[in-house]
């Protein structure tokens, strides 16, 4: 991507950037009961938590899986606040070696919680000594090299690890049965994204409209991150060109200016969306040949730009290649020809045949 292609499609990633994190650590809730959205883990989590605390024993370990922005870390946050414990923060590609992952489990107190981000990204050796650090409370620190290596095995304390991971299918097996509680986070509804949106305003001491809130909830992409850095931008919108206050019509000018629509496209999204129509009507065509044609790689297409196209139903994965959906032609405004409508089930129906 070009420099101003990757400013303005951090406006709408789900990735934090460096500089958010002190942000979003002054936005994020601190109790269970603040935290909006995910209603069925939160109820399910409660139990977990309160029953622990009845019998005052560690809870058991959590799995978070779900995309990046939807609330994961705050989660791990939360349980450590909740059971009144410290919480030690690593993440998977910074336990390189089993050794790594010894120094930090042979270091936790009593009921402390880990929280392991990107579990799925740890090393395979470290893997399989958190098997044995989570089921029996010990770790083998090897000792020497060659024939006279010997195992040394060292207790730890009882903890609870938080994992989160943004893709479980690459979870092993055996990692994944030893949580005891696996909850996924979905996408967020808009009306739970008005409610996170009037909760930050409150707490960055900005005045947001309930037109606004909605205005920027439904470019949001369903993720909280995306939601509470766009109202940030509107609100860099009002003090500079406004009188400060967050009002539809400035949130609709904000928006138009970082270049995220109604639907919470950006530019990158319409490229590939216009390719896909106007170059290719409407498909199908392979990702390598899509990406070429908007000058990406097709890392960026498949990882940065497709999800969100095809969660949204503008976009259809298929045998063949991608291809647009009825909702792209109408969402881009761009009148399909006659042989385009031969549709992504249709496409998938005829390569059954053909095999």
């Amino acid at each position: 991507m070009t420099p101003a292609m990757a400013e303005q499609r951090d406006v709408v990633s789900p990735d934090a950037e460096v500089d958010e994190h002190a942000v979003e650590s002054a936005l994020r809730p601190k109790r269970l009961d603040d935290f909006v959205g995910q209603g069925r883990v939160r109820e399910q989590l409660s139990l977990v938590l309160h029953s622990a605390q009845q019998r005052s024993s560690v809870p058991d370990h959590i799995l978070m899986s779900g995309g990046p922005g939807l609330g994961k870390t705050t989660i791990a946050m939360i349980v450590a606040a909740e059971l009144g414990a410290p919480l030690r923060i690593t993440s998977g590609p910074a336990i390189e070696r089993s050794g790594d992952l010894a120094a930090v489990l042979s270091t936790l107190q009593e009921g402390e919680v880990l929280f392991l981000d990107e579990i799925h990204r740890m090393a395979r050796p470290a893997e399989e000594m958190l098997y044995v650090a989570m089921e029996d409370l010990r770790v083998d620190v090897v000792v020497g090299k060659g024939p006279g290596a010997t195992a040394v095995p060292i207790d730890i304390a009882p903890f609870t690890l938080v994992g989160a991971t943004t893709r479980a299918g690459l979870l092993p097996a055996p990692l994944r049965d030893r949580f005891g509680f696996v909850a996924h986070m979905d996408f967020y509804r808009s009306d739970e994204l008005e409610l996170i949106l009037r909760r930050s305003a409150e707490m960055l001491a900005v005045e947001l409209d309930r037109d606004a809130a909605a205005e920027i909830a439904g470019r949001s992409r369903g993720t909280p991150r995306i939601a509470n850095r766009l109202l940030r931008r509107v609100r860099d919108y009002a003090e500079v060109r406004g009188d400060g206050r967050l009002t539809v019509s400035t949130a609709r000018s904000a928006l138009a200016l970082y270049e995220v629509d109604e639907q919470g496209l950006d530019r990158l999204d319409r490229e590939v969306l216009d390719a896909l129509l106007r170059r290719f009507r409407g498909g199908p065509v392979g990702l390598s040949t899509l990406a070429v044609s908007v000058g990406e790689e097709p890392e960026t297409v498949e990882v940065v730009a497709e999800p969100f196209l095809v969660r949204s139903g503008y976009v259809a994965r298929t045998p063949r290649g991608r291809v647009a959906t009825p909702e792209a032609w109408s969402h881009m405004g761009v009148t399909p020809p006659s042989d385009a409508a031969f549709g992504a089930a249709a496409l998938v129906e005829q390569d059954q045949e053909e095999t």
